[in-house]
């Protein structure tokens, strides 16, 4: 118990020191506009990546699978991140951003039902990148352009969708070699 707190507290020394980025960033320039809620928001997302990382992963013995459940892990926070600071259809206020809710829907009840298992969680991910994909394709249906801002453009955001499909590929393709004689 006494290494898992030693562990968190040096989650909890990382966040402080990421969200000192911004902070420091906002005295030099006026592009960086955070308030309190962004840096409470964010402090409670990055430390609570740190916190399942640690609950979760470190379960674990196999280095493929810690490496799979970051990665993972890693790409639903930019996926958040991106989507909450400027949108990945057009601006952050587009409605059709909140359909990329249904990734991370999909990766937690994924998660839960499998228990972590690594085969659960291969399949999860699976699901996640195709439903990642699914989610540009639905929103042109919905909100075709010009009814809705596709800045950069349709074809761009296609491709940062898939940028982060390949992500969820990634993770799930090492957690199915992590789940080889689990």
């Amino acid at each position: 118990m006494q290494i898992l707190t030693k562990r968190l507290l040096l989650w909890f020394l990382a966040v402080v020191f990421l969200l000192l980025i911004p902070l420091l960033a906002m005295q030099f320039t006026s592009e960086v506009q955070w308030d309190f809620v962004d840096f409470t928001i964010m402090g409670a997302v990055l430390f609570g990546i740190g916190l399942a990382y640690e609950l979760i992963a470190r379960r674990s013995q196999k280095t493929t699978y810690r490496l799979a459940f970051g990665i993972g892990l890693l790409g639903a926070f930019l996926l958040f991140w991106v989507n909450a600071a400027v949108g990945i259809i057009g601006n952050e206020g587009q409605t059709a951003n909140l359909l990329y809710g249904a990734v991370f829907v999909v990766g937690l009840v994924g998660a839960l039902v499998s228990r972590f298992k690594a085969r659960g969680m291969y399949y999860t991910l699976i699901v996640a990148a195709i439903v990642q994909m699914l989610v540009p394709v639905t929103a042109l249906f919905i909100w075709p352009p010009p009814a809705t801002s596709w800045s950069p453009s349709v074809m761009g955001v296609f491709v940062l969708s898939g940028f982060f499909a390949l992500i969820f590929l990634l993770s799930g393709l090492l957690f199915k070699k992590a789940s080889i004689r689990e």
